[in-house]
């Protein structure tokens, strides 16, 4: 099998490299050239493209064109080239986090000229080389039988950790909803540490307890793994300032919340904590601090 990747950033550079170590033949283009020949240089498999066009010209019908790019424009711009340089029965599969509503959208307008679309909603983060990706994938069936032999490539077994979930559309809209229980998963887990690390009588050794959980505990998880091993580094976390990022896929699920009438507090919390970490001005606290003073006479803070 020969699939064109374009997009080769942290988690399409990966997939390249395990799709090329278990014997499927990439063509790999990246924005930045070097990307794609470093690519090349380093896995026997892959071999780098200098442009869309000459990364398609390497396929040979049905082609199969994978983009790994992020949501938006990069996205809709990649694909409009490559659906001028392919042909009815070629397929493109989109493996990042675009909005399902994108993807549906897409999926149409590439039917239209009877080319195939497929979501491949992809988790796995910097992780995934190693022990394969969690991929759940929308499409027609077809389209996805096509591409069976790269799923159960990236996988972490043939058999496992793949699935196809429905449509077109529907691979993105489970993996937005992942997203979203991933972050009530985790805003969960930083609640309950800081409270046990919050009781200084105890003295509890953070590093210890996330181990004593991974095993046997309802709560054990790869997550917690990966946060027990953070903290068996280093508990106080002085050198990290308190702000946490947020993807798109977290703004889509308290959205879709919203849009379906279906409660969903917890991850929508989760996604409204991260706003609180990213508010430098915290203009909403000086208010309420002005409101309590205003109807109390409480004190205000002064600022520096």
């Amino acid at each position: 099998m020969r699939i064109a990747i374009i997009g080769l950033g942290r988690m399409g550079a990966n997939m390249a490299r395990r799709l090329a170590r278990r014997d499927i033949k990439v063509i790999g283009y990246n924005r930045s050239p070097e990307v794609a020949h470093e690519l090349a240089r380093e896995e026997e498999n892959i071999s780098a493209a200098d442009s869309v066009a000459k990364a398609i010209g390497h396929l040979s019908p049905p082609r199969v064109v994978w983009l790994m790019l992020p949501a938006g424009a990069p996205t809709e711009d990649h694909l409009r080239q490559v659906a001028e340089r392919l042909e009815p029965g070629d397929l493109v599969v989109d493996g990042a986090n675009s909005n399902f509503h994108d993807t549906r959208r897409r999926g149409e307008w590439l039917g239209e000229r009877s080319i195939g679309f497929v979501d491949a909603g992809t988790s796995g983060g910097i992780w995934g080389l190693e022990n394969g990706y969690c991929m759940m994938v929308g499409g027609e069936k077809r389209y996805v039988e096509l591409i069976e032999p790269a799923l159960k490539a990236l996988a972490p077994a043939p058999d496992r950790g793949w699935a196809h979930v429905g449509p077109v559309g529907a691979g993105h809209y489970t993996k937005m909803i992942h997203n979203g229980i991933e972050y009530g998963m985790m805003q969960a887990l930083a609640e309950g540490l800081a409270l046990l690390r919050s009781r200084d009588e105890f003295g509890i050794d953070l590093a210890q307890v996330s181990e004593v959980w991974r095993h046997g505990s309802v709560v054990q998880s790869w997550l917690l793994d990966l946060t027990a091993d953070a903290l068996a580094r280093d508990q106080s976390l002085e050198a990290i300032q308190p702000v946490v990022s947020d993807s798109g896929e977290g703004r889509w699920t308290a959205i879709e919340a919203v849009e379906q009438g279906v409660p969903a507090p917890v991850m929508t919390l989760a996604l409204q904590m991260r706003f609180a970490s990213q508010d430098q001005e915290g203009y909403p606290a000086r208010l309420l601090s002005v409101m309590r003073n205003a109807f109390g006479g409480h004190t205000i803070t002064k600022a520096e």
